[in-house]
């Protein structure tokens, strides 16, 4: 839809966490707002699909922000948009998201549209607290989300088949042998290269998640929402 994207989390940033017990209070809450029991809209539905992703800069602690929009049915890019901002949370695995969804939602809000669905380069349920960036992002903005990630985390799982389109599931650790629960599954884009790994985020299921994930990678192992968003927010640090 063509209208200015408004999303009502502004309390949440106002009490942004700055260590990380807060951090893990705020997980602990918000995970609760998960929603799993959509199924989300369809590959190539009528609509806009938009990648996000981030680059940082340690030497001045600053992270760069892109939210890049295609059309979700031929994948050609209708809008973009970027932010920049200070790092304001310490490096810790498991907490990522609260170093990057500020500035990632000031670029959501610059969009001239509201995104239907927003795929994130990282992690969803596929986290140790089954709350990454993904959930994070979509409880907060009320959107469907998911996670393409390109390495497995903490998790295991055994190789797909070599063809494009062939998954396995991405198994918690803590499970046993041949058992464990489900996080999310690894997906074969292309045949013959290494796969992604794919988790839900928030109101979007697994299949259909893997589904979009074959649909944006048409051409390369990444979906093109990650490779535009990448790129985009390269050149964004850079002109800083």
């Amino acid at each position: 839809m063509d209208t200015q994207p408004t999303f009502s989390c502004d309390d949440e940033l106002r009490h942004w966490p700055t260590d990380e017990a807060q951090a893990r209070a705020v997980q602990d809450r918000l995970r609760t707002c998960v929603r799993l029991d959509e199924s989300g809209p369809p590959p190539g539905f009528a609509g806009t699909v938009v990648g996000v992703d981030v680059a940082y800069d340690d030497a001045r602690n600053v992270v760069a922000a892109a939210a890049v929009a295609l059309d979700a049915r031929t994948l050609a890019v209708v809008d973009e948009a970027t932010a920049v901002g200070q790092v304001s949370f310490p490096y810790v695995p498991g907490l990522l998201a609260f170093r990057e969804i500020p500035t990632v939602l000031e670029a959501l809000t610059r969009l001239t549209r509201t995104p239907d669905l927003v795929v994130c380069d990282g992690y969803g349920l596929a986290h140790p607290r089954r709350f990454g960036l993904a959930s994070h992002l979509g409880v907060l903005t009320g959107l469907p989300t998911i996670g393409v990630a390109k390495n497995p985390f903490t998790f295991r799982y055994e190789p797909p088949g070599p063809e494009r389109g062939a998954t396995s599931p991405l198994l918690d650790r803590d499970g046993a042998e041949g058992a464990g629960e489900e996080v999310g599954r690894a997906v074969r884009t292309q045949t013959g290269v290494k796969p992604v790994f794919v988790s839900v985020g928030h109101r979007v299921g697994l299949d259909q998640a893997c589904a979009h994930t074959l649909h944006l990678a048409a051409a390369y192992r990444l979906p093109e929402t990650t490779r535009a968003a990448d790129s985009l927010c390269r050149r964004a640090l850079a002109r800083t």
